[in-house]
């Protein structure tokens, strides 16, 4: 009894193959994404801390839990709610507008 390969095995054993890389390739980009997703991230924190800062030097001495009683007492009001909800529905209908664009 000899041992042969069929040309269905063949095709079979290439197709499997491929899909393996396939799905390697897949894991891979997902990390990438995810990776590029939290360098995107700490982008922004850190522009928009910069910001603050820069507007409020005066919260740069101040505690982590100094810095949360201001940001609740200050900004997380029901009139600072009503402004982000008006620029989030700016924002949402620029987005419809132009294709969803916006929404990176």
């Amino acid at each position: 009894m000899g041992c042969y390969v069929t040309q269905d095995g063949l095709r079979r054993s290439s197709i499997e193959e491929e899909i393996k890389q396939l799905e390697n390739k897949k894991k891979r980009l997902i990390q990438e994404q995810k990776e590029q997703e939290r360098k995107d991230r700490t982008n922004r924190l850190c522009k928009r801390m910069g910001f603050i800062e820069k507007l409020l030097p005066g919260t740069i001495p101040l505690t982590e839990e100094q810095f949360k009683t201001f940001v609740e007492q200050t900004i997380a009001t029901d009139h600072s709610r009503r402004i982000l909800d008006g620029l989030t529905a700016q924002t949402a209908q620029k987005g419809g507008a132009d294709g969803g664009a916006a929404q990176g």
